[in-house]
């Protein structure tokens, strides 16, 4: 087992799982949220937190990159711009992508890492989403790698680790009834704070709750219209 594990924890499905298999796996765990202006920060922030509880985990760090919704270039920190509907048949890059953001956070990870001195980083990060989202393409973290192993102290060694990359939605829910923590408080949608919307553009993990026969404990709101 590893002794020092950070977590980058959005507060969504993929990260609450990724952190029930951090937590099986690791003595320590220190979870990370970043927020970049997001239009559910906040709801975002409240689910990060009770993940946190619901795993036990007392040391967090909650960073905000504001710098990414300054630059823009994404409907998740421009309310100017409209969120992208729901598409699984898409192989165009979406409204929803914010320009190199995993890399930003990564970075962050890393900083943090060698501070405390955690061998390992966790980011739920999923591959069925790289066809709109470069940065979850499993070679972007192979290339992200060699930037730790190149950049850190000599005596620094730090693993990243996408536990989930290759599950499907499906098999992600799945994998949290198999650790019993697919009840762990989380929040998936860009769009609105109050409710999950049932066209939002994390669809996918709905449909992934459909997939394997399993009903979503929190639900999707199918009735009113969050526009972009």
């Amino acid at each position: 087992m590893g002794s020092n594990s950070i977590i980058l924890v959005s507060g969504g499905m993929d990260s609450c799982v990724t952190a029930a298999m951090a937590k099986a796996e690791n003595e320590e765990l220190a979870f990370l949220h970043i927020s970049y202006g997001q239009r559910t920060e906040a709801r975002e922030r409240r689910a990060f937190n009770e993940i946190a509880d619901h795993y036990g985990v007392e040391k967090r760090l909650d960073i905000s990159i504001e710098h990414l919704a300054k630059i823009g270039g994404s409907s998740l920190t421009d309310e100017n711009i409209a969120v992208t509907e729901a598409d699984l048949a898409s192989t165009e890059i979406p409204t929803s992508y914010v320009p190199f953001r995993n890399a930003n956070m990564l970075a962050i990870a890393t900083s943090w890492a060698e501070v405390i001195g955690a061998n390992t980083i966790y980011i739920g990060a999923v591959a069925e989403d790289s066809s709109g989202y470069p940065d979850c393409r499993p070679e972007f973290y192979a290339a992200f790698q060699q930037t730790i192993n190149t950049g850190t102290k000599p005596d620094t060694h730090i693993e990243i680790r996408t536990p989930i990359i290759q599950l499907s939605k499906a098999d992600i829910v799945k994998k949290g009834i198999e650790l019993n923590r697919s009840a762990a408080p989380n929040w998936s949608c860009y769009r609105s704070e109050d409710w999950h919307a049932g066209r939002a553009i994390r669809v996918l993990s709905a449909t992934g709750f459909e997939q394997a026969g399993v009903s979503d404990p929190i639900g999707y709101n199918q009735d009113k219209n969050f526009g972009g």
